[in-house]
């Protein structure tokens, strides 16, 4: 078993893959819901994801993404999507919980009510929270595929507009980013060396 900061220093940035590596559903479903397991604000849980497997698709995503290699080579390659009005459903995914005996109903209910109040009529607001929680779950999935053994690596190259229309997505979902997963191939690099601490903290 590795220690969560050995992941962290193992854990690297594959852009070429051994082809012919297929992920089972169930080890992508694992994934999936270790990856939301990430925080969001208000618990909003304002993600989701799609999982591209088969060639046919594979071949669409790869026009998308400007035809970078990875693409078709990696077993399985998750689009990673904020979504926005989220708030909208925030009723239903916070009364889980209230079921669960976690949260009082009447908590739930103020949280509703600043979410809406402060997302509503605020699209960059929605934007923008969409963004960071999408990359906190994309973080959760990666290191998660790391500690199963399945290399991977997140792309932001592609055309939004070419993917959305590929994969019929809606006004609401906003692509994030790509995260391939599979075998990586003997060229893959170790991880880079990163900047040294001194270089990126202050302590006040």
């Amino acid at each position: 078993m590795k220690t969560f900061k050995q992941l962290l220093q193992q854990r690297t940035s594959v852009s070429r893959y051994q082809a012919g590596n297929p992920l089972d559903a169930s080890v992508i479903e694992d994934l999936i819901e270790q990856a939301a397991l990430a925080p969001s604000a208000y618990n909003l849980q304002n993600w989701r994801f799609i999982a591209v497997s088969s060639d046919g698709q594979k071949h669409a995503l790869h026009q998308a993404a400007y035809q970078q290699p990875q693409i078709l080579d990696a077993a399985t390659t998750i689009i990673v999507i904020g979504t926005l009005n989220a708030h909208q459903a925030l009723p239903e995914v916070l009364q889980l919980s209230v079921d669960a005996g976690i949260m009082p109903d009447n908590v739930a209910q103020g949280w509703v009510a600043a979410a809406t109040s402060s997302h509503q009529h605020d699209p960059q607001a929605q934007r923008d929270e969409a963004i960071r929680s999408a990359s906190m779950a994309a973080m959760n999935l990666m290191l998660a595929a790391t500690d199963m053994g399945i290399d991977n690596g997140a792309m932001g190259g592609f055309d939004a507009e070419q993917l959305a229309t590929a994969f019929n997505l809606s006004d609401n979902d906003v692509p994030v980013m790509l995260i391939t997963l599979g075998k990586a191939s003997e060229q893959a690099w170790s991880q880079k060396v990163r900047r040294p601490v001194a270089d990126l903290l202050q302590q006040v």
